[in-house]
């Protein structure tokens, strides 16, 4: 078989809008599995959240989290890849958020941080509440963020905010002014990496880590921060709800994540 790895954005595409995976996607799933196909969770998302979903699906592959920034193994404890944003630029992006209103995220490896519950530390603890309690994701509400960037790694930076036209603003500002990554992965957001920092990165650090050629990789998402993998991809794939960009550089384009988008492509050109 020509492809032998299959890496995989998870909210609005992987997930439905309910965050599900259904059962049909987890059938097709175990069956590409059973063929000998890596699949891969990659996610904007922190660890713990993709490590629940990776167990839903059964992958045995590491798990790509925080938009490249972090490649941990699924079944241990032992970390593939690491990027940390350096702690000046952190300070002075969280420095630029506040100044304009904005509640910024700090994302570690394991731990969410934000001096209001809002936006992602609150969907993440309503989250934790349908979950076992050794499987949710830590969420801190601080005085200060600058004490907690001092005192450990940082993966990603989020701002979000229903205040569009001036979030946009702050992101071009940072994307044009700062040696960072920036990325959407929801309309009302965006995140900041260290430099350099991309799905697509991380989808080829994991290739050669499996001695895989990209052309036996096929990638599958839905927003701004999948294009650099499906762009990487031999085979790269935009969901029927992904935005118009991703759409214009993808191989192909699937059923949406509310129709059963990746099981029927699996069932179609895998099976």
């Amino acid at each position: 078989m020509r492809y032998k790895m299959i890496a995989m954005d998870m909210d609005g595409t992987l997930l439905n809008s309910n965050k599900e995976i259904t059962e049909r996607t987890k059938m097709a799933l175990k069956k590409a599995d059973q063929k000998g196909i890596k699949l891969v969770v990659c996610t904007g998302r922190i660890f713990t959240s993709a490590l629940f979903y990776a167990k839903l699906i059964g992958t045995k592959a590491p798990i790509i989290a925080s938009n490249g920034a972090y490649i941990r193994e699924k079944d241990e404890d032992r970390i593939i890849y690491k990027k940390c944003l350096q702690k000046e630029k952190a300070k002075e992006i969280i420095k630029l958020a506040e100044n304009e209103g904005f509640i910024p995220h700090v994302f570690t490896e394991d731990t969410i941080y934000s001096t209001k519950l809002i936006y992602s530390s609150k969907n993440y603890t309503l989250w934790n509440q349908q979950i076992p309690e050794n499987e949710r994701v830590k969420v801190e509400i601080v005085k200060d963020l600058y004490d907690v960037i001092q005192e450990n790694d940082i993966l990603k930076i989020v701002v979000m905010s229903d205040e569009l036209d001036k979030l946009f603003k702050l992101k071009e500002h940072i994307k044009n002014n700062m040696d960072v990554s920036v990325f959407s992965s929801f309309d009302n957001n965006f995140e900041i990496m260290a430099e350099n920092t991309s799905k697509g990165n991380a989808v080829k650090i994991l290739a050669d880590y499996y001695n895989l050629k990209s052309d036996e990789v096929i990638c599958i998402g839905d927003n701004e921060n999948d294009i650099s993998m499906v762009e990487y991809a031999g085979l790269g794939i935009a969901m029927g709800n992904a935005t118009e960009e991703l759409k214009n550089i993808a191989d192909l384009i699937i059923d949406s994540n509310d129709n059963d988008g990746i099981a029927k492509f699996i069932e179609n050109y895998i099976l």
